[in-house]
Formats: structure tokens, C-alpha cells, sequence
């Protein structure tokens, strides 16, 4: 008994001994924390409950924590649903704990690509816009561009072409350089990219990350001085199962007609004029709509299919899609085809892989042109007695070529225009682990791009002229652009504790070689020629030196950045870039510039732990300098240009003269910007947002400064000048309804406004340069052009007079007078050239909204844009535009213009009034509106159908949509009055038929290829 009581004696103490250790015993807990998808989750908060124990995922999503044996873990990140494990019921000895995370639907934040890494968007401190690809895709484009339009603050997307497969202009808060590039810098998997942003398929996308601020710029040197856009495409994910998509739309397009005069009016407007007698084709009991006889109804194809998938060490994916964009204007269009695929692979320490993405595209038809089409006379009967179409038609003045949908289709093989291009542009990489050292990584980049175009042109005998025997022309154009670019990369990402460092040094160099040239024919012997074989042309066959043309440029720079963490509080970033260009002249070349910011999660702050209805609460600030050097090639050198002249009875000689000046001194235009911003989130994410001021001063303009006409030269290319840009950008995401008896409500929008202004522009301050219209104190792009204030009525006929001279009468545009008055009031002169005002262009705000209202399986998603104030121009009620002479002679813009009997219209003049040239006195100002609008640019419904059923037979995604595109715009002054959409068209140079005041670089409304109103179906399918 004694023995029993003994032994169980000493089997107590042991177990009372060893109770303690069995408590407080630590384990090493590793593993890996990853979303759904399988993507790594960085900075995610690693806790052991109930102490202050605790650690971070580093950016391959790994983590390790010495904790109690029998503690519970827990895991959460801003975005995700957190989880907590106890670790008593890890199987296995190792204490290996690999976490997937759900998304919290509640929450709107993400990692985003930031340069040359990736960072939470909690702990972001530059100024950086996300997207992700299916938000992209509510807008079913062809580009990137369109699909943008009016997600983004401070991202404004400008149409200044509507042919088929043209991008939009992209402006990243603002203009900043008068003759380098505004454009920004794509960056497409890391790689800046090579090509246009059009040659990217939008259903490849993933992910778009926009640099906006220095801060976050800077790391791409001068290459992102104008902001970057970062394109992430869909990759393979280690873990997943192979995996199909298929995504498929077709649509209709209905072209929105140009507002012209109707037969009656047009001769009503002609009789009143008394100018013109009706030509041999026209009568006055005519009405022909020759835009109805032009258009067609466009059509919008598109099909794309994704194959992605893994092994237990790699990934791929591979896709291929097709594009077509029959446009409304005859033979116009646009194809694309295009090949993408990524492969990675892992062995070991080493992980390398492989992307590329390739497109054909081909655009027909940018010869052919609406102004031939709207200056038709609406009483000109088109027909012959047998009702085939004449084939020109004779006008009061002008006899001109019928255009129709009929006559253009039968000419389609003899009237030729088309572009063809090829791009492929792929990326090599290789990434080491360095042993011994944690988080320290080397990796190289490497990319190759190329792209060709070539463009042919044909006109056959007689084709668009008066003259059937007109003599045939064609020609042909060729560009080459090939570059390559290599990246090496050294990174260092390590956490400790509440600790976390992120360190990446860089040297990169690349190249870029383009050349092109171009030859033109007459007389081609017959049709199927074309343009295939330019020595065979009877005529002559020229070699324009100034269509000919071979550039080659470099870029080096050597890059360092740090970033440091502590406990997702308190965030700084430090870069330093240099670059060097060889566009730039030597002793110039090298520029070095800064980049810091920082950023207080304010909310992580122990006296906010009591505001719980705030989630997010952080201050950043940002301080860099960016560069650009974006000017052509050789502007640091003298250039000789040919001329032939007559040289005595030997003919003639070949001469040269000096056509540009060299500049030894011409070295970089640099930015310094200041951002202040404000992230928030509450309510559980129910509500977030953000709001940015920014400071942007531009130095050293590149500019290419005019010359004394004594000088021989016209300019040549300096560092003069300086521009500054200041803004505001408001951003704000709601949830509104999530889940409430089936149904869901998200809504968003933003608003951002720029102010642009030219400070400086010679070393010598109160210079303006009129012929380029730049003024100091006024933004870069303005009007210089008399103010319109309304027109004189009869009341006013004597003092006309005073202000216009013996020309002046009741019913003329009235401008502001700016000159000086006599004591009684009356003023000194007439007016004249030197009543001409500089008038901004800018809006007092603009921005966009979304809005998704959901029901079980059905939503429905509006997407739209807005601008307040602001001046568009409409080149078709303009002057130059020839469609608003208000005499008779050509078709006319249908507007409610000024006589005794209509005294009540206050804009468009008295067609009897007195003229400048063919058009009324001052005519130039009647293309001016206020540009404000609210538009409607997208309306989806969709359907997402169930998968009960259709899962046996591998189908996880099912969705239908139907898509109305610009269906609505209100409070747009311009629409009211023309019924036309507000948004911009073309260039200033484009489209009009004579030489105006109206600068090339300014969009405006002109005769391109008219807006549309698009209906579209379409797929979204998932194996």
C-alpha cells in the first residue's frame, strides 16, 4: 500500500513539475498566408492572442513566430476576414501553418503595384489610383482609354480622333511642357512599355495602378515624368487547376448625325441672302438627307479565351483575342488580333520566367471623311433620272464627287487607305534567393519589343474629283521601332517584430532605333495595282526627304529606394533616381533627383481605439522631382536640309541650307511637386475615400523657341520657360445597401480640378509668344480670339456704328471693346486686332460616378462623366469650319440666326451682315460654348446565372449583359442646342477646311467620324 501510495506520490510531482514547462514551452510557427486565388498576401498581422507577440507576412506572403505551444494565432488583414487557430490542433510536429484568407466584402482595400514591387494600399504614401480589370470591363472597349474615361481623379481622357481603334489623349493632372511629350508612361508587367497603349487587350488586364505624384513617380526617372500607369496582366497561380474563360460581346453602332440644315430652311437661308442662284442639280422643292445616305450601321465584335493554370512549381497562361470595329462611315474599320502568355517556373533558390504579348491590327478607311458628306446642298438631288447616283453634283459654286454608302462601297477596291501593324513585346526575367541572407533577392529584367507598320494609299481614275480622267495616285509607308531594355534589380524585404524594411537598388539601360520612310506614285496602269507595286506607275515617283526618317535614342539609370514600416503606423519612402539621356547634349546628359513621402496611419493610434466606427484614418505627404527629356533625337545638333535650284543652262543644282540650329547647352526639363493627401474608411468600409492637394512646378521648359526671320531659321529647341500646375482630387466609394433581402448598392465618384497656369516663358519676363498663344500668367492651351458678347440689335444702330465703323449694323456679332473711351463716352477707335482676349479653356471641376444596384442574380451598372464650366470648341459652327457661312453657297449648321423678323436670337448673326472673307465678321467666335455636361457613358444590366447544374459540366461562371453606350447627356448648353455629344473629336488642324487661329495640339468638335450610340450583348464564361 505503501508502494502504491509512493509511486502515485512521485507521478505527481513529475506531472506537477513539468505543468509549467508544458504552458510556456515555444514553438516555431511558419507558413504562408494567401488569398483565395492563391496571391501571396503581403504585411499580413500574424498575433498571438492575448499578448503583444506578433509579426508581419513579408512580400512572398511568408511569416515565422515563436509562440506558446498551445496558443491560439491569429491572422488579419485589412481586406479579409480574419481567422484565428489554435495551435493545440496543428497536426504534426513541425508547427507548419499555411492560412487562406477570404476576402471581407465589407472592406475596399488591396495591394497595389507601386514600381519595381508591390505594397499594401494601407500603407501606401505616394498618390496612387487602383483598378482592377473587371471594373475595367464594365465598359466594353477596345482600349484601355475608353474603359478609363472618368474612373479616375485627376485622370482626363480627351477623344481627339473617333475613327475606329484610336486612343484617347491621356493627361495625368494636366499639361506641364509646351514640346515635349505630355503622354505618360505605360508600364505593362513590370517593364515600361514599348508600344501604344491600344496594343493592350483591356480583357487581359488584371490589375491598373496610377502613379500620379512625384513621389510615387520618380522611381521611373524621366520615363514617368508625366505619370504611369501600371497594366498588370492575369498570370497563372501556383495551386490552381487548369482553367478556361471566355468572354464574347457583339454590338450594333448607330451614328449620331451632325445638325444641319434641312432642305427648307437651307433655302429659305439662301433665298434670304440672295447670293446665289441654284445650281443645275439643285431645286428648291428638294430635300436631300445626305447623311442618311451616308452613315451605316457600325458593328463591334469581339471574342477572347484565357487558358490558365499549375503545377506544383509552375505557372501559365495563355490567351488569344479577336477585335473588329466596323465603323459607321464607310469603309471605315478597325481588326486586331492578339496573342498573349506568361510561363513561370520555380527550382529551388531560382524562379524564372516568360511573358509576351503580340498583336496584328489593321485600320481602313481614315481617307474618308464626313466634310464632303455635311457641305452637300440639301436641295442637290443626287440621282440620275434612273435613279443610280450621279456621279458629281452641281451647286450654286461648287461641283463635288456624290459620297455615299452606295458609291463608296462600289469604289471599296480602288479607293484605298490602310495601316497595317505588328508589335510584339515580351519579358524575360530570372530571380535568385541569395542564400544566407533572408529577403535579399536579385533579379533581372529583361525586355524585347518591336513594331512595324505599313500603310498603303490608292485613288483611281476620276475617284473624289470633278474630273473623271483625274490621274490615279497611291503611295506607301513603312516604320520600324525596335527596343530593348535591361533591368537589374537587388531587393531586400525583411520584418522584424513591428519592423518592416523594404530596400531595392537598380541599374537599367535601353535602346531605341525607329526609322521610316515613305514613297508616293502617279498614274498607276490599273486598279489591282493598288499600291503594291509603285514602279510600275507611268507617272512621276517622288522620294520626299522630309517623309524619310531614322532616330536612335539611349536611356541609363541607376535607381535606390527605401521603405520602412513600423507596426502599420508610422511609413516613410526615400528614392533616388538618376538618368542619363542621349537625346541631350553632352555635359547635360545627367540629371539626379529625389523622391520622399510619408504617411501616420493615425487610426492605429491608441487614443482612436475608441472611434469604432472609423476603420482607416491616414495622412501622407510627398515631396520629388521628375524629369523629360521627351524631345526628338538629334535637336542638339545642326541640321542641313536640300534644295534644288537653277544653275545657269547645266539645269539645276542641289544646294544646302541650314534648317536647324544646334544647341550645345540643351539639357532637362525637370517637375518638383508637393502632395498632400487624406485616406479614409469607415463604417466597417461601408464609406472610403480620399482627398489630395497637389503643387507642381515645371522648370527648364523645353521649348522650341522662334527666331528672327533675319536668321534664316525658324527656331531651334531650348531650356526656356516655366509652367506650374496646382489641384485638388475628391474620391469617394459607398456601400449603400449590401445584402438586405437579396439586394446590393454600390455607388462611387470622383472630382478633381487643375489649375494650369505658364509662368514663365523667356529669361526675359513679360515675353509672349502670340503665334504659338502662350501668355504669361494663363494656362498652356487658351483661345486668343475676340469675346463674343451677343449681337446689336435694332436699338443700337447708331451706336454700332461707334465701335464697328460704316460696316457695322443691327444683327452683327457684337464683341467687347477694350480700348479707351472719349469724356463722353464714347470710344477712341473701332474695333480691331487689339481687342483680341486671351480666354482660358480650363473647367471649374470635372470627375465621373458609378453606380451598381444589384437584385439576387441581377444588376444593373451605370457608368458616367461630368464637367462644370470650361470652353469646347466646335470647328463646325466656327469660321474655318466652312459649314456655317451663313451665304447659301454649302451646306449649313442648322442654327437660329439673327433678321428683323427673328430679333430674338442673341448668337448667330444676320446672314446680310457685313463679312470677312466667305464668313461673317468675327465668325471664328461662334465656335465657342460653354463645355459643361453630365453624361451617361455606359448602362449594363446583367445576369449572372446559376451554377446548380451547370458545375457537372465545368462551367464555375455564367453571365450575360446587355450594354447601352452613350445613351444619355444633360446639362450640356452644347447638346441643347445641337443635339451633338459634347466631348471632343479631333484636332485643331484636323478637319476644317481652311487654316484658322485654332491651334492643332487643342481638341475640339469637328468633322470626324461622328459619335455613336452603341447596343451590345455579350458573354462571360468560366471552365
Amino acid at each position: 500500500m505503501r508502494n502504491f501510495i509512493l509511486e502515485k506520490s512521485i507521478r505527481f510531482l513529475v506531472l506537477f513539475l513539468f505543468i509549467p514547462f508544458g504552458l510556456s514551452a515555444q514553438v516555431s510557427v511558419t507558413g504562408t498566408i494567401k488569398d483565395k486565388n492563391g496571391e501571396a498576401l503581403i504585411g499580413v498581422s500574424v498575433a498571438e492572442r492575448g499578448t503583444s507577440n506578433g509579426t508581419v507576412t513579408n512580400v512572398e506572403g511568408e511569416y515565422t513566430l515563436k509562440a506558446a505551444a498551445n496558443a491560439t494565432l491569429t491572422f488579419s488583414y485589412i481586406g479579409f476576414t480574419p481567422q484565428s487557430i489554435d495551435l493545440k490542433n496543428v497536426n504534426g510536429d513541425k508547427h507548419v501553418l499555411n492560412v487562406v484568407l477570404e476576402e471581407d466584402t465589407k472592406a475596399l482595400e488591396e495591394v497595389v503595384v507601386i514600381g519595381y514591387g508591390t505594397q499594401r494600399k494601407e500603407a501606401v504614401t505616394g498618390s496612387v489610383a487602383s483598378m482592377s480589370g473587371d471594373i475595367l470591363r464594365d465598359v466594353a472597349s477596345s482600349g484601355i482609354t475608353q474603359a478609363l474615361e472618368g474612373r479616375v481623379a485627376g485622370v482626363q481622357m480627351t477623344q481627339t480622333n473617333s475613327r475606329p481603334g484610336e486612343d484617347m489623349q491621356i493627361r495625368i493632372r494636366g499639361t506641364r511642357s509646351l514640346n515635349a511629350s505630355n503622354d505618360p508612361l505605360v508600364v505593362l508587367d513590370g517593364i515600361p512599355f514599348a508600344g501604344t497603349i491600344s496594343d493592350i487587350d483591356p480583357n487581359s488586364i488584371k490589375s491598373l495602378d496610377i502613379l500620379k505624384d512625384a513621389s510615387a513617380t520618380a522611381i521611373y526617372g524621366s520615363r514617368g515624368a508625366n505619370g504611369v500607369i501600371m497594366v498588370s496582366t492575369y498570370k497563372g497561380i501556383v495551386g490552381q487547376k487548369p482553367t478556361i474563360v471566355y468572354n464574347a460581346y457583339y454590338g450594333l453602332q448607330n451614328a449620331k448625325k451632325y445638325p444641319m440644315m434641312n432642305g427648307a430652311e437651307y433655302s429659305a437661308l439662301r433665298k434670304l441672302v440672295g447670293k446665289y442662284s441654284n445650281g443645275l442639280d439643285e431645286s428648291d422643292d428638294m430635300d436631300t438627307d445626305w447623311q442618311e445616305l451616308f452613315y451605316r450601321t457600325g458593328k463591334i465584335n469581339s471574342h477572347d479565351i484565357a487558358i490558365s493554370g499549375s503545377g506544383e512549381k509552375h505557372s501559365y497562361n495563355f490567351g488569344f483575342g479577336y477585335y473588329n470595329n466596323e465603323g459607321v462611315v464607310p469603309l471605315q474599320d478597325f481588326n486586331r488580333l492578339s496573342l498573349r502568355g506568361s510561363f513561370d517556373q520555380e527550382i529551388g533558390i531560382f524562379k524564372f520566367g516568360i511573358a509576351t504579348n503580340s498583336n496584328y491590327s489593321v485600320k481602313n478607311g481614315s481617307h474618308i471623311g464626313t466634310y464632303g458628306v455635311l457641305s452637300m446642298s440639301p436641295i442637290a438631288n443626287p440621282y440620275n433620272e434612273d435613279g443610280t447616283f450621279r456621279r458629281t453634283v452641281r451647286m450654286a459654286l461648287d461641283e463635288q464627287w456624290t459620297m455615299t454608302r452606295e458609291t463608296l462601297e462600289a469604289v471599296k477596291d480602288s479607293w484605298l487607305n490602310n495601316t497595317k501593324g505588328f508589335g510584339s513585346y515580351n519579358t524575360l526575367y530570372g530571380e535568385v534567393k541569395i542564400p544566407g541572407v533572408e529577403g535579399l533577392k536579385y533579379r533581372v529584367n529583361l525586355g524585347l519589343n518591336f513594331r512595324m507598320s505599313t500603310g498603303g494609299e490608292y485613288k483611281g481614275v476620276g475617284i473624289n474629283s470633278t474630273n473623271i480622267k483625274d490621274v490615279s495616285t497611291t503611295a506607301i509607308s513603312n516604320s520600324l521601332r525596335t527596343n530593348w531594355a535591361v533591368e537589374n534589380l537587388l531587393t531586400y524585404d525583411r520584418t522584424f517584430g513591428k519592423h518592416q524594411i523594404n530596400l531595392v537598388g537598380m541599374y537599367s539601360a535601353e535602346q531605341t532605333t525607329y526609322n521610316r520612310s515613305s514613297v508616293t506614285a502617279k498614274d498607276i496602269p490599273a486598279d489591282y495595282f493598288q499600291y503594291y507595286n509603285l514602279g510600275r506607275a507611268l507617272g512621276e515617283i517622288a522620294v520626299n526627304p522630309n517623309n524619310q526618317n531614322y532616330e536612335q535614342s539611349a536611356l541609363i539609370s541607376l535607381m535606390g529606394r527605401a521603405m520602412y514600416s513600423y507596426d502599420n503606423r508610422y511609413m516613410i519612402s526615400v528614392a533616388l533616381r538618376s538618368d542619363a539621356s542621349s537625346r541631350l547634349a553632352p555635359g547635360h546628359q545627367w540629371h539626379t533627383y529625389p523622391a520622399v513621402s510619408a504617411g501616420w496611419n493615425i487610426k492605429r493610434e491608441n487614443f482612436m481605439d475608441n472611434v469604432t466606427w472609423l476603420d482607416l484614418l491616414k495622412l501622407r505627404v510627398g515631396y520629388g522631382q521628375t524629369s523629360n527629356q521627351s524631345v526628338p533625337p538629334y535637336k542638339t545638333l545642326g541640321l542641313l536640309s536640300t534644295r534644288p535650284y537653277n544653275y545657269g543652262s547645266n539645269g539645276y543644282a542641289t544646294g544646302f541650307y541650314v534648317s536647324q540650329l544646334p544647341n550645345s547647352e540643351l539639357g532637362w526639363e525637370y517637375s518638383s511637386t508637393w502632395n498632400f493627401g487624406l485616406d479614409f474608411n469607415t463604417l466597417s468600409g461601408r464609406l472610403s475615400g480620399s482627398v489630395e492637394y497637389y503643387s507642381m512646378y515645371t522648370n527648364n521648359v523645353l521649348l522650341s523657341l522662334s527666331l528672327p526671320r533675319t536668321s534664316g531659321v525658324g527656331s531651334y529647341m531650348a531650356n526656356i520657360g516655366e509652367t506650374s500646375n496646382k489641384g485638388f482630387e475628391l474620391s469617394l466609394n459607398g456601400i449603400i445597401i449590401e445584402n438586405k433581402d437579396g439586394w446590393n448598392w454600390d455607388a462611387g465618384v470622383n472630382l478633381y480640378v487643375n489649375r494650369n497656369k505658364l509662368v514663365s516663358l523667356t529669361s526675359k519676363t513679360g515675353d509672349d509668344d502670340v503665334d504659338n498663344r502662350w501668355f504669361l500668367g494663363y494656362p498652356i492651351d487658351v483661345i486668343y480670339d475676340f469675346k463674343r458678347i451677343g449681337l446689336w440689335q435694332q436699338s443700337e444702330a447708331e451706336e454700332v456704328k461707334l465701335y464697328e465703323g460704316t460696316s457695322g449694323v443691327p444683327g452683327m456679332i457684337k464683341v467687347e471693346y477694350t480700348g479707351e473711351y472719349n469724356a463722353d463716352g464714347t470710344p477712341v477707335r473701332i474695333i480691331g486686332s487689339d481687342d483680341r482676349q486671351v480666354i482660358s479653356m480650363e473647367p471649374n471641376f470635372q470627375g465621373g460616378f458609378f453606380t451598381t444596384v444589384g437584385y439576387k442574380n441581377i444588376d444593373l451598372n451605370i457608368v458616367g462623366a461630368f464637367q462644370n464650366g470650361g470652353v469646347l470648341l466646335s470647328t463646325l459652327h466656327a469660321s474655318a469650319g466652312y459649314l456655317n457661312m451663313l451665304s447659301g453657297r454649302r451646306g449649313n449648321v442648322k442654327v437660329d440666326y439673327w433678321t428683323p423678323e427673328n430679333t430674338g436670337a442673341d448668337k448667330y448673326p444676320y446672314p446680310l451682315g457685313p463679312m470677312s472673307g466667305d464668313n461673317p465678321k468675327y465668325g471664328s467666335t461662334l465656335g465657342y460654348f460653354d463645355a459643361s455636361y453630365l453624361k451617361i457613358r455606359s448602362m449594363t444590366l446583367g445576369y449572372n446565372f446559376s451554377l446548380e447544374g451547370l458545375k457537372k459540366i465545368g462551367v464555375n461562371k455564367l453571365r450575360a449583359y446587355i450594354t447601352i453606350q452613350n445613351p444619355f447627356v444633360l446639362f450640356s448648353p452644347f447638346h441643347s442646342e445641337t443635339g451633338m455629344d459634347p466631348e471632343t473629336n479631333s484636332l485643331g488642324d484636323s478637319n476644317i477646311a481652311v487654316e484658322s487661329d485654332v491651334l492643332d495640339r487643342l481638341p475640339v468638335i469637328g468633322t470626324n467620324s461622328p459619335q455613336t450610340r452603341n447596343y451590345m450583348f455579350g458573354i462571360s464564361l468560366k471552365f
